[in-house]
């Protein structure tokens, strides 16, 4: 929607000539049209804010969950790592089908080989699982305090955008996908 237009002067080699100027608005019915899910913050940024948050809190209050006497460290190690490995499985599977994984970028194509083949979104679920590995490693139940409002935000304040704006941009295609695999596992 064109809010506002106007005309202003400009000096190209000492002459003056009009031009117009445009301002476009971001109204939630041009967000609604836009190649994008709109998603309200990127996945990466929110999971970093999550780590950092649970972590802060670790040194300012510890809360433990796990006995002493398990190896918190190695296991949750272990954990982290096959939730990179899931992540980076997920991103070089979508990268290869030609799509985009960054969420302001539009999803050219809907990917149903590799994880997808098991869930719709292998990437949070990743996402979920290094955290739960951080919990583990740093013996933090404010990690899994944090695991659970990233978990929240990720579902209501991207998935389900994500899903809606899939649903918008690939029709019957994404909903035979999304009948056959489930949103999360």
């Amino acid at each position: 929607m064109i809010q506002g237009c106007g005309s202003a002067l400009a000096a190209v080699d000492g002459s003056l000539y009009t031009t117009q100027t445009t301002t476009l608005a971001h109204s939630p019915a041009m967000a609604d049209t836009a190649d994008t899910a709109n998603v309200i913050i990127r996945p990466p940024l929110a999971w970093g804010l999550a780590v950092l948050a649970g972590l802060a809190l670790n040194l300012l209050v510890p809360w433990p969950f796990l006995p002493a006497d398990i190896p918190a460290g190695w296991i949750g190690l272990l954990v982290f790592v096959v939730a990179l490995a899931l992540f980076a499985w997920a991103i070089i599977t979508m990268t290869k089908a030609g799509s985009n994984v960054p969420t302001n970028r539009p999803t050219t194509t809907i990917v149903e080989s590799g994880p997808y083949r098991f869930t719709r979104n292998p990437i949070y679920l990743g996402m979920f699982l290094g955290l739960i590995g951080f919990a583990i490693a740093f013996d933090s139940l404010w990690l899994l305090v944090m695991l659970v409002l990233f978990a929240f935000l990720i579902r209501y304040g991207v998935v389900a955008r994500e899903e809606t704006y899939l649903d918008r941009k690939f029709g019957d295609v994404y909903r035979g996908y999304r009948s056959r695999v489930r949103r999360w596992l």
